[in-house]
């Protein structure tokens, strides 16, 4: 049996997780410990309450950070080759992030824009009907964007 006070930690763990990754971006190793010692929690537990929601994160996320639609229609038109030359042109799989840290690839269920399938977002914005050659001009053009932000 819970006691009230087990209770009270478990329900500030959540919001305290958003608030760290809405600061940090992610869930380090360190704000995981730290709210350990806060909430007199085992980390395990506060891994795997992390864990089972999609929105946290573990790892630091690229400044382009590319969802890739899995929907329906997106599969059906040809997400998966999609997949294919994302991880091939980025040399990363999907939920992972480029060493550089430019880029992070996610699946996500639907983006809600079928009609224009197979569709990506890039921190946001959408870029529809997609080949590979279109996509490998996307791809070079967020590429160049950077290179030339550090000039």
């Amino acid at each position: 049996m819970k006691t009230s006070l087990e209770k009270k930690k478990r329900d500030k763990l959540i919001p305290i997780l958003q608030e760290v990754q809405e600061k940090e971006g992610f869930l380090s190793r360190e704000s995981i410990l730290k709210i350990s010692k806060e909430l007199d929690l085992p980390t395990s537990k506060i891994y795997g309450v992390a864990s089972f929601y999609n929105q946290f994160r573990f790892q630091p996320r690229g400044q382009y950070q590319i969802q890739l639609c899995r929907g329906t229609a997106c599969h059906v038109l040809g997400s998966a080759k999609i997949l294919e030359i994302l991880e091939g042109e980025l040399g990363i799989k999907h939920g992972e992030t480029t060493r550089d840290g430019k880029f992070s690839l996610e699946i996500v269920a639907c983006i809600g824009a079928c009609g224009l399938a197979p569709v990506i977002s890039i921190n946001g914005e959408f870029f529809a009907k997609l080949n590979p050659e279109k996509l490998r001009t996307i791809i070079n053009e967020f590429r160049q964007k950077d290179q030339n932000n550090v000039k």
